[in-house]
C-alpha cells in the first residue's frame, strides 16, 4: 500500500511541473512576433513628369535650387531622394525624414528622380516611379528631347543561342510632348561609324543576331528644332 502510494504522489508531482502545450503562449514556436510591416512607395509631387522646370530659386547663372515635394508613404520613417544628370548620368543622393527637399542643380539640364521609403525597423524598401524634368536655364526657348529609355534587350542581358533576330526598344520622351524621330546605332563595338537608321519615328527595331556575341547599340533622339540627345550606350551578348 505504501508503494503504491508514493507512486501515485511521483507521478503527480511530474504532471504538476511538466509544461502542456497550451501553457505556451507562443504555439509552433514562431515566438509570435510578426515581421514589420514594410514601406510603401511614395507618390512623387513635383517637380511634375516630364515638365520644364522653372519654379527654382537661381543661384547663379549656371545653378538653381529646385525643391522636390513628395506625399508621404506608410510605414515609412526616412526616404532617400536619388536624382540622375541624363546628360552625364552622375547621381545625387540625400536623406530625409521630411516629404520635400531643396537642392541645387545645373541650369538647362535634363535629370531623373525617385524616392526609395526606408523604415528603421525592417531592411525592406520602396522604390517610387522614376520622373524626368527640364532645369529651365536662362534663354531658353526649346528643349532637348530627354535621352531615350533602353526597353529591351537590357544592359548585360544574355540570350539564348538560338537568337537570331532581336527587336532593340526603347522610350523617347520630351518636355513639350511633340513628335520625336530616332537615329539607331548597332554593332559588335561601342564606337559606331554610321547610324543603322536614321529619322526613324518607330520605337523598335530588328536587327539580326548571331551566337557567341556581344553587341552594342545606342538612341539619338531629335526633335524638329533640330535638338538633339544620345541615350549613351547599352550592350547584350548572344550565348
Amino acid at each position: 500500500m505504501k508503494r503504491s502510494i508514493f507512486i501515485f504522489l511521483s507521478m503527480a508531482i511530474l504532471s504538476g511541473c511538466g509544461k502542456h502545450s497550451s501553457d505556451n503562449p507562443n504555439p509552433g514556436g514562431s515566438g509570435g512576433n510578426n515581421p514589420p510591416p514594410a514601406p510603401s512607395a511614395a507618390t512623387l509631387s513635383a517637380p511634375a513628369q516630364n515638365s520644364a522646370c522653372n519654379s527654382g530659386t537661381i543661384v547663379s547663372t549656371t545653378q538653381s535650387s529646385i525643391t522636390f515635394t513628395w506625399n508621404a508613404s506608410a510605414n515609412t520613417t526616412k526616404y532617400e531622394l536619388n536624382i540622375k544628370n541624363l546628360l552625364d548620368n552622375s547621381l545625387i543622393t540625400d536623406t530625409t525624414s521630411q516629404t520635400q527637399l531643396t537642392v541645387s542643380l545645373l541650369r538647362g539640364t535634363p535629370y531623373s528622380w525617385y524616392v526609395v521609403s526606408k523604415s528603421s525597423k525592417t531592411t525592406t524598401t520602396a522604390q517610387s516611379d522614376i520622373w524626368k524634368f527640364y532645369n529651365a536655364g536662362p534663354g531658353i526657348t526649346t528643349y532637348v528631347p530627354f535621352p531615350a529609355e533602353f526597353i529591351s534587350p537590357t544592359f548585360g542581358q544574355q540570350l539564348p543561342s538560338s537568337t537570331t533576330s532581336v527587336n532593340l526598344t526603347w522610350h523617347g520622351s520630351s518636355v513639350t510632348n511633340e513628335s520625336l524621330t530616332f537615329d539607331v546605332y548597332f554593332g559588335t563595338s561601342n564606337t559606331f561609324s554610321s547610324a543603322k537608321d536614321s529619322g526613324t519615328t518607330d520605337s523598335v527595331y530588328n536587327v539580326k543576331v548571331q551566337s557567341g556575341t556581344t553587341y552594342y547599340w545606342k538612341i539619338v533622339s531629335k526633335d524638329v528644332n533640330g535638338n538633339s540627345s544620345d541615350s549613351g550606350v547599352s550592350q547584350f551578348s548572344v550565348q
